[in-house]
């Protein structure tokens, strides 16, 4: 008894189902990594702040710690002038 050979059916069609959700799996992947490395770049700054603040207050080094803080709020608050220059420029 001689079976049809039927392209698409079988094996084959199971293979390129399983082909086609682990390229799924692998743009899931590589979207959450760009996501984390767009954060980290955001957010690296001020976690690195509020540590090494933190380890310079539980160390007594207060003052220290206080020079610091103010050094980097006024950073801060120089990038968000800046930022703001440049929203305004792109909005004429």
């Amino acid at each position: 008894m001689d079976i049809p050979f039927v392209c698409g059916s079988g094996r084959q069609a199971n293979r390129r189902r399983a082909g086609g959700v682990n390229m799924e799996y692998v743009i899931l992947a590589v979207l959450i990594a760009a996501a984390v490395v767009v954060a980290v770049v955001v957010f690296s700054r001020s976690v690195a702040t509020m540590f090494i603040t933190a380890g310079e207050s539980a160390t007594l080094r207060e003052e220290t710690a206080k020079k610091n803080l103010d050094m980097r709020r006024q950073d801060r608050d120089a990038d968000a002038a800046v930022s703001k220059e440049y929203h305004e420029a792109m909005h004429e």
